[in-house]
């Protein structure tokens, strides 16, 4: 069945004031391997529909993969029940209208949805080879997805659209305790190099067998794409949903307008951007739009689902669900990372983080560790790969000392990061390894 007829059917059959309707149809295909030897291909299908009713300020919703009609109804049956029953939401308005058109964008590959397991294969070898290379092992994962899903509500919204998206990671573990971490992500499968990426990581690994300790501090720090990319997902999803800023529980509460990082970073969230994981729309059917988070250094906007919009009279951003940003971008800058080694009296290259969390929402502060790859800078050159480190750090304060900032960018999961260096970057505790 369609997605086109599913939601049809779902919307037909509901007693409820308002109803929304959702499909999503995946294709998920992984090949995993360890050891330098692929163990584990598989392929899941799966089909989705979410339903959800309103009367006044009641709301229910409700799943399922069952997607016959007999299914769907009973789905909607079930959703308009339990809304019945529901309390009311005083902070319910309504579910959205459309707020301006839906852009096209591109989002599907050909390459990617007809990805075979032998291609998959095929660049994994290459990854491996360049491990061989240095007498090491790789292990990681090779990701592809394609997807179908639309959205249909009561009050006008029907759009559908389908992309890709593809991920090839890995770890490449040397004797004398070297590691490192290479990845790559597109929409594209044809446009990732496995070969390219098992050499970066192979290289990585080499380079940073027999670590030294060192003693924990403040230290100038440059943080490739992948660290920088996971701190700044970090940044956005503890301040810039509109839910936190509305219940204080967000350090840019009382701060838009202002300036709270170095006026050299601009951060922004863009479904519509060629260069990411394009999507038109957001879970509710929403149409995607571009929000400057921070320009300039200055906070500049906040993401809004319909729920949060509504509160404040407001149209949402197309960030549902709860105002979670799905295509970050940071703006580049001139450097490279050479420069940004020769710049450098006594300092730190983190390849990437390990396990961050939250330490304090108010503050931005993340901790967590470094990871495959962490090396140490003394007169601008690099001269000794280091054990891991924990650090505790407030990210808007690391940013507001932001020296340099990358002039390439790369794709990680869905944050397009350059690399950065820091003039702070508090790190608490050593590790043995």
């Amino acid at each position: 069945m369609n997605i086109d007829k599913v939601l049809s059917i779902a919307l037909d059959h509901s007693a409820a004031e308002q109803t929304e309707a959702s499909v999503w149809l995946t294709r998920y295909a992984l090949t995993r391997f360890a050891n330098s030897t692929i163990h584990q291909n598989m392929l899941f299908e799966n089909g989705v529909l979410k339903v959800r009713a309103v009367f006044g300020k009641k709301v229910a919703s409700g799943t399922t993969n069952r997607l016959d009609e007999a299914g769907i109804r009973a789905l909607v049956d079930d959703v308009v029940k339990m809304a019945r029953l529901q309390d009311e939401n005083p902070d319910f308005v309504s579910l959205p209208k459309q707020p301006r058109p839906v852009q096209g964008v591109k989002a599907f590959y050909d390459s990617t949805a007809h990805s075979t397991p032998e291609e998959r294969a095929g660049a994994v070898r290459a990854l491996i080879s360049e491990a061989d290379r240095v007498n090491a092992t790789a292990a990681g994962s090779f990701t592809v997805q394609s997807y179908e899903r639309g959205v249909k509500n009561t009050l006008g919204i029907d759009v559908a659209s389908r992309g890709t998206y593809a991920n090839l990671l890995t770890v490449v573990t040397a004797p004398d305790g070297g590691f490192g971490y290479a990845a790559a992500s597109s929409g594209d499968v044809s446009k990732i190099d496995g070969r390219a990426i098992g050499l970066e990581a192979a290289r990585r690994a080499d380079a940073s067998r027999n670590p030294i300790g060192i003693e924990p501090g403040e230290y100038e720090c440059i943080l490739m794409p992948y660290a920088a990319a996971d701190m700044l997902n970090m940044l956005v999803w503890m301040g810039f949903g509109a839910r936190e800023y509305q219940e204080n529980r967000s350090f840019v509460c009382g701060k838009l307008g202002t300036r709270i990082v170095s006026d050299s970073v601009s951060l922004c969230d863009d479904g519509l951007d060629p260069d990411t994981i394009a999507s038109p729309f957001d879970s509710e059917g929403v149409a995607k739009q571009r929000v400057d988070l921070i320009k300039d250094g200055v906070a500049s906007g906040i993401l809004y689902d319909s729920y949060a919009a509504h509160k404040e009279g407001k149209e949402s951003t197309g960030h549902a669900p709860w105002g979670r940003a799905g295509n970050l971008m940071m703006a580049p800058g001139e450097a490279t990372l050479e420069e940004m080694i020769a710049s450098t009296r006594r300092g730190l290259i983190v390849t990437r983080f390990h396990y961050t969390n939250v330490a304090h929402v108010m503050s931005a502060s993340f901790t967590g560790m470094t990871r495959d790859g962490t090396f140490l800078i003394e007169n601008g050159k690099i001269t000794a790969p280091v054990k891991n480190l924990r650090f505790t750090q407030s990210i808007p304060e690391a940013l507001a000392d932001t020296r340099m900032i990358g002039r390439e960018r790369k794709l990680e999961d869905r944050v397009l990061a350059p690399a950065l260096k820091v003039g702070k970057f508090r790190f608490s505790s050593a590790t043995e390894f």
